[in-house]
């Protein structure tokens, strides 16, 4: 894990038994709760860290299966992946820590386990903000062929147990510095410093995990999200989304229609001067939307 200064490290058990959260805090006042995508994990918000640690306690966790969190094997119907088992663990990291009510934010896939614990507990989500995002099921529902050639990894990784792991097994190194630096469009901004962590937490029990993540959203996260969007459920709590406009995201289809649609209390829709990684691309305006907001 990269150091941030005044960020002190944890690492707290969930009540999935042997799956243990890595994480750090840092920072007073009102609680922060930041959550990174694929392939990434905390590291990705230590640019902005020292900025919102002036007004907020702030908290950075790997989700399981990435960075330094536990990495427990995918069930046979991936419900340990799902969104809703991250987001608890999400949960019990913070009442642990003493906050039952926070904010927060999440990029990529940590915005999906967002969204999830927003829908499910919209009383413990004071606000929350989705980066560079649009609903998964949306996505699922309205994939082009453009979308889908940007977003191949979404269905590679969802193939069942052993053939994606076996593929990307071995090549480790190549994986994270392609996708992180060159695959789809918006990508790049990343130091040499990060790209080796990101490859260092690259592992087996990694791909294993990201596999298994990418599958439970395929089956069991579409399914809850249908049947929340048929029933009139809508994320009700004071919503921020942010984009890069030159990410996938924003050229592929247009987010400032898309997100009324399954957000009842959008208060900011900011689309940024980057691609699909903000905090490392526009790391100010990032901070300044974050700082406006929460």
């Amino acid at each position: 894990m990269l150091e941030v200064a005044g960020m002190k490290k944890f690492r707290l058990p969930t009540s999935d038994t042997g799956v243990q959260i890595e994480g750090r805090v840092g920072g007073s006042g009102s609680p922060l709760l930041l959550l990174h995508g694929n392939p990434l994990s905390q590291n990705s918000w230590n640019r902005i860290l020292p900025q919102l640690m002036r007004k907020h306690t702030v908290v950075t966790t790997d989700l399981r299966g990435y960075g330094d969190s536990s990495k427990p094997q995918g069930l046979p119907d991936h419900t340990n992946y799902s969104f809703r088992r991250m987001g608890e663990d999400q949960f019990e990291v913070m009442r642990a820590l003493g906050f039952e009510r926070f904010a927060l934010a999440g990029h990529d896939r940590g915005a999906r386990v967002a969204y999830r614990m927003a829908l499910d507990a919209p009383d413990l989500i004071m606000k929350v903000a989705f980066l560079d995002i649009l609903p998964t099921h949306y996505v699922f529902h309205h994939i082009t062929a453009d979308m889908a050639v940007d977003l191949y990894h979404w269905f590679f990784m969802a193939q069942p147990k052993g053939f994606p792991e076996r593929l990307l097994g071995g090549h480790e190194a190549f994986y994270i510095r392609d996708k992180l630096m060159k695959q789809g469009p918006g990508k790049g901004g990343f130091t040499e410093e990060e790209i080796v962590e990101y490859i260092r937490v690259c592992t087996p029990e990694n791909i294993h995990a990201v596999c298994e993540d990418y599958r439970a959203a395929a089956t069991i996260d579409l399914r809850m999200d249908t049947a929340d969007l048929e029933a009139g459920r809508l994320i009700t709590v004071p919503t921020m989304v942010l984009w890069g406009e030159r990410s996938h995201t924003a050229l592929r289809h247009a987010p400032r229609e898309v997100w009324p649609m399954y957000c009842s209390r959008i208060e900011s829709m900011i689309g940024l001067p980057c691609g699909h990684y903000p905090t490392e691309q526009a790391p100010n305006e990032t901070w300044q939307a974050f700082d406006a907001f929460f």
